[in-house]
């Protein structure tokens, strides 16, 4: 930072990050990152999902973890919640599913049935 300009820039920057989680109407990726989550590679999953939004320039999808969801046996697990819809619980993902949950669900708003809670049972 070298300038009243360059701490303007950052500022603006922060600024549209904190009111893009705000908005009522973003598609929310909630990933499980409890120890089982983490010790089951919920870390490198998160990642990917940041990766794949980042590179799609999706402007309106929030990526954040939560602790344990309860079902240690289906980690890494990751909710979809598009907005005015059921939440989607995908289970054992894993990196390389991620570009075809965001491809088909979050951007076309066709949920994997393959990669859900639904399809274990």
């Amino acid at each position: 930072m070298k300038t009243l300009a360059d701490l303007e820039a950052i500022r603006a920057k922060t600024l549209e990050n904190i009111n893009m989680r705000k908005d009522d109407n973003a598609v929310r990726v909630v990933v499980g990152m409890a120890t089982c989550g983490i010790a089951a590679g919920a870390r490198p999953v998160m990642l990917a999902f940041m990766e794949e939004i980042q590179k799609r320039e999706l402007k309106h999808v929030t990526v954040s973890q939560t602790g344990c969801i309860g079902m240690c046996r289906y980690e890494p697990m990751v909710d979809v919640i598009m907005p005015g819809q059921e939440k989607v619980t995908y289970i054992k993902v894993k990196p390389e599913m991620v570009p075809r949950i965001v491809a088909e669900h979050i951007v076309n708003g066709r949920p994997v049935e393959e990669y859900t809670i639904g399809a274990a049972e």
